[in-house]
């Protein structure tokens, strides 16, 4: 974070699958119903100085009250098809939102192409919790997702953020969507974030564009205090 000057950051429990299976399983289908270490998550933060965000990594293999019991310690929730393979049109996966619902937690979930787990059942999602503020990752299903773009465009409570998609797709976002629902991501460690960087600094933004996805929607998203927006 300090080599890109990144001051503070959302982290999740990485780690849950190995990675190749994980590639696998894009492709060829399957899930896993292994645990996220959401505790390891929490211990970094504790050390970082606040400069580290806690998200929960839900299972929705799990009872959800996992989740509740423990929500005060987080400050959103993440659920991944693609890991989990519980699809969003799932009663399992509304019952975390609806928790969600209940402690005010964004959600980010990341999409896969397969029944159930698409950016149209995300949108059905969205209408289902208007008051849920949602965040769709990695800009959609693959490297050029503009459709993703126009699914989630009607749906003011979803946001695109915007790890791992082409720089067209990053411009497009801000373009149809409005800066105010574009988040900078990394996904680092898988990328690093000098590279996504690198994918906004050749889109030539205004400083006060910049300002909003890179940090200004993140602080809003999370509740916190624009006041306290670093220049």
């Amino acid at each position: 974070m300090d080599e890109c000057q990144i001051d503070r950051a959302v982290v999740c429990a990485g780690g849950v699958i190995d990675i190749d299976r994980l590639s696998r399983q894009l492709i060829e289908g399957g899930h896993i119903e292994a645990d996220a270490d959401n505790d390891a998550v929490l211990t970094g933060c504790a050390r970082s100085g606040g400069r580290l965000v806690p998200f929960f990594f839900a299972n929705p293999h799990r009872s959800p009250d996992r989740y509740q019991k423990r929500a005060e310690e987080f400050r959103g929730l993440e659920i991944s098809p693609a890991v989990h393979g519980v699809p969003l049109t799932d009663e399992r996966t509304a019952a975390l939102v609806e928790v969600a619902a209940e402690v005010g937690h964004p959600v980010y979930l990341v999409c896969i192409d397969r029944p159930g787990c698409r950016v149209a059942d995300l949108v059905r999602l969205a209408e289902a919790f208007p008051d849920v503020t949602f965040v769709l990752g990695h800009a959609g299903i693959g490297n050029i997702d503009f459709y993703a773009i126009d699914l989630i465009t009607p749906w003011r409570n979803v946001l695109l953020e915007t790890s791992g998609g082409y720089t067209s797709v990053a411009k497009a976002a801000i373009e149809r969507l409005g800066a105010d629902r574009v988040l900078f991501g990394s996904e680092h460690p898988l990328q690093h974030p000098s590279v996504e960087l690198a994918k906004f600094r050749a889109l030539d933004l205004s400083p006060e564009i910049w300002r909003q996805i890179a940090w200004r929607n993140a602080c809003r998203v999370l509740g916190e205090d624009l006041e306290e927006e670093q220049p």
